[in-house]
């Protein structure tokens, strides 16, 4: 191996300040684009196949989703624009559609590789892509007789906030609540960490949290925030007959004026030396007990 052959490789003598800020760059691209991030795993792999999509332009107004639960959710919402889809033989098969489908949009058969092509190493893609148009924006006014919502404050990655979108469609949540900024958009790897519930749920996205937690309020919620340092246990907080569960970012948690707004702060009771979990965890818990209290109200 030639001394340049490695440049750039973390730990390596070239590993310069610039090189990972290039890598960080190229991670974000990635992202806001609906593809993973590049995990090289050995110097051999550096640099990564980056694939037609990462390197090309992507219409602003584009996602590509993946993963046979993804697509399969995809294609069975309504309200889902698909314009294109390339899959294999036998990821149709499992999709139960016909190579010779009369489909509204082009299907063009591709072998594995080329998919990878497209979406780099690292997409678990299971033999299908589909090339659509984000889901119109829901407005907090959308919210309906749903009685359960989730709202994050400021919770950044994609793959918590997918984790997260499934276990409240598990649990029969209505409304998923994000903020702007500071919180991951519509992407293929949100959409293949909710493993399906990106279709299933609204998901709403507001300018100010604090006035969002007010309006969530005025419309018969009781907003319920989750920190390690609450008062009460969040069995003895739960009341009322509509629930919205306020979780905050690992590390940082709620902001202060989150805090200050919601009716309530409450903790989960861990009697392990471990005293944290991981954010999409702890609103699995939080959802089951909301769920518990909700049904026998």
């Amino acid at each position: 191996m030639s001394k340049d052959d490695d440049a750039g490789a973390p730990g390596s003598n070239r590993d310069t300040h610039y090189a990972k800020l290039r890598r960080a760059h190229r991670d974000a691209k990635r992202e806001s684009r609906g593809l993973p991030p590049v995990q090289p795993r050995s110097k051999r792999d550096l640099p990564a196949r980056k694939g037609s999509l990462y390197s090309g332009r992507v219409a602003p107004d584009t996602i590509y989703l993946y993963g046979l639960h993804t697509v399969r959710a995809a294609l069975d919402n309504p309200a889902r624009r698909i314009t294109a889809m390339k899959a294999t033989r036998n990821a149709l098969m499992r999709l139960e559609i016909g190579e010779d489908a009369d489909l509204p949009y082009p299907l063009e058969l591709v072998s594995p590789q080329q998919i990878d092509q497209l979406l780099g190493d690292d997409a678990v893609h299971q033999g299908v892509l589909l090339e659509a148009a984000p889901l119109t924006a829901r407005p907090l006014t959308a919210l309906g007789d749903t009685r359960l919502v989730v709202v994050l404050d400021q919770v950044t990655d994609p793959h918590n906030v997918g984790a997260i979108m499934r276990s409240a469609v598990a649990f029969g949540a209505g409304a998923l609540i994000t903020t702007q900024r500071h919180s991951p958009q519509e992407s293929g790897v949100l959409a293949k960490s909710a493993s399906g519930a990106l279709e299933m749920i609204d998901h709403i996205e507001v300018r100010n949290l604090a006035a969002a937690i007010d309006e969530i309020k005025a419309q018969g919620f009781t907003t319920i925030g989750l920190d390690s340092e609450g008062p009460e246990p969040i069995e003895a907080g739960l009341s009322g007959d509509r629930i919205a569960l306020v979780l905050g970012a690992e590390g940082k948690g709620l902001r202060q004026k989150t805090r200050e707004t919601v009716d309530i702060l409450t903790r989960l009771d861990m009697p392990g030396a471990i005293k944290s979990l991981n954010v999409s965890n702890a609103t699995a818990i939080a959802l089951y007990a909301a769920r518990q209290h909700l049904s026998k109200s």
